[in-house]
């Protein structure tokens, strides 16, 4: 096992994750802000509306390479023709829905699974524009795909190529010290996320669930 530094998130147990961010989705982004903002003490960044996709966001830091992003429907869009992402239509309040894993090569990552029988979906290019003007471009596995496996619990990939990563302009002031989860099937998941090479906790729950620990200006405090 890797041990526990500040600078690397764990699963608790001291088993380094790959997280690169975490998603707290939300019915109302401004809910969503409003919710973080008082059980984290800081205030977040505004990222920017998700073109096509019917969303938009706001962003927190969570250490060097990692963010928590808070991502709810977006009025100024016209409703997609497809459900929006992370299964927010249905959201009835915000919570932890999701988390992405960082990957240098997001189109071997997906073909690599396929051959192990985990379908992590066609890899796809986005983007979306910061309240500066600075156009951030990733590539990505669907993560409806990735919630399709275990509900949240699998991550999808991520791949930011030559664009800053959107932490370094994300709110500071709080850092991930843990992240776990829990699934009905946590035996059939933990094998899944073996294959992928994730490390994570995941146990016995009622439902697919993720849990974020963090410290931040109000202490150590767990989003779920």
């Amino acid at each position: 096992m890797a041990a526990e530094t500040a600078s690397t998130p764990t699963d608790g147990s001291g088993v380094v994750v790959a997280a690169d961010h975490i998603v707290y989705g939300t019915p109302d982004l401004d809910a969503g802000i409003a919710k973080i903002e008082d059980m984290l003490g800081v205030r977040v960044t505004p990222g920017g509306q998700h073109p096509g996709r019917g969303t938009h966001n706001a962003l927190v830091g969570l250490g060097p390479g990692r963010y928590l992003e808070i991502i709810g429907p977006d009025p100024d869009q016209p409703k997609p023709a497809a459900p929006r992402t992370f299964g927010i239509d249905d959201l009835k309040e915000p919570r932890l829905v999701a988390w992405a894993a960082r990957s240098p090569d997001v189109d071997r990552q997906a073909s690599e699974a396929a051959r192990q029988g985990i379908a992590l979906g066609e890899t796809a290019a986005g983007s979306r524009r910061r309240p500066d003007g600075l156009l951030l471009t990733w590539r990505f596995t669907p993560p409806q795909a990735a919630m399709a496996i275990a509900g949240g619990v699998v991550p999808f990939f991520i791949d930011w190529g030559k664009t800053p990563h959107p932490s370094e302009s994300a709110a500071g002031g709080v850092n991930l010290v843990s992240l776990r989860a829990e699934h009905p099937e946590p035996e059939r998941v933990r094998g899944i996320l073996e294959k992928l090479g994730i490390a994570l906790s995941v146990s016995r729950g009622p439902k697919p669930a993720l849990f974020a620990t963090v410290d931040c200006p109000r202490g150590r405090i767990e989003i779920r």
